[in-house]
């Protein structure tokens, strides 16, 4: 006689919330810098930034630690760092923002997501932050690829009038970035402006506000793509 009993589903133990550590103690510093060098594999970037100059005013890198933001400050004249990772509590971030504060710059926390499509109320606050903050400027994410591609060529297509199929060099092998993961879905929001208006010409952000669709744009590319994402699994980038 077969049991119908429906089973209880385990829970999933809740990770109780991270708390920041303390950097006015020993210990605490001792361990944000561990949260940042192994945690966040800041030993990969302490000599590879991937950084780039992508205009007189903007540059674009990945995570930087303490030493590269001071560094940023005195042979760059940066004035803003703008995070693409958002506010966290990890050790990286409040290294990065202690870092900030003493060299003088303005840290902007503007998180944006490498694997999904942009929403519009993302692009608008982009383009508008393109035209308030301070310059010369840097934004970054982790590795300086796919999030600070995004960004990049937003920023070239808002504050440079470069053309969006120009623009959408940003997202390239050179920075890192892989089209064949889920991070596509950067590339594939960009394609289909270009697809959906090769005739009409019409503009960018005219497009954004009136056509584009989020959930579409990604239904679509993760129907092509099927289940090939062995970079996503490799790569195990945020």
């Amino acid at each position: 006689m077969s049991d119908d009993t429906p089973k209880k589903k385990k829970r999933k133990k809740k990770r109780p919330p991270h708390v920041a550590a303390d950097l006015s103690t020993v210990a605490g510093r001792s361990r944000a810098e561990r949260e940042m060098i192994l945690g966040d594999h800041g030993f990969l970037r302490e000599s590879f930034q991937n950084l780039h100059q992508i205009s007189p005013e903007m540059w674009r890198s990945n995570q930087p630690n303490p030493r590269q933001v001071a560094e940023h400050a005195a042979a760059r004249g940066i004035r803003t760092i703008i995070n693409l990772r958002g506010e966290s509590t990890k050790g990286y971030y409040l290294l990065e923002k202690e870092a900030c504060d003493v060299a003088g710059i303005a840290l902007v926390d503007f998180q944006v997501f490498s694997r999904d499509t942009p929403k519009v109320e993302a692009i608008e606050k982009a383009k508008a932050l393109f035209e308030e903050i301070e310059y010369p400027a840097l934004m970054h994410c982790k590795s300086g690829a796919d999030r600070a591609g995004l960004m990049s060529a937003l920023y070239m297509i808002f504050r440079r009038g470069m053309p969006v199929a120009k623009a959408a060099e940003q997202l390239s092998g050179r920075y890192l970035h892989v089209k064949s993961g889920k991070t596509g879905m950067l590339d594939a929001f960009f394609q289909t402006y270009l697809d959906e208006t090769a005739e009409s010409g019409k503009p960018f952000m005219d497009w954004v506000r009136e056509d584009y669709d989020p959930a579409a744009v990604k239904a679509a590319f993760l129907k092509r793509m099927g289940n090939r994402f062995q970079w996503d699994r490799l790569l195990r980038r945020e």
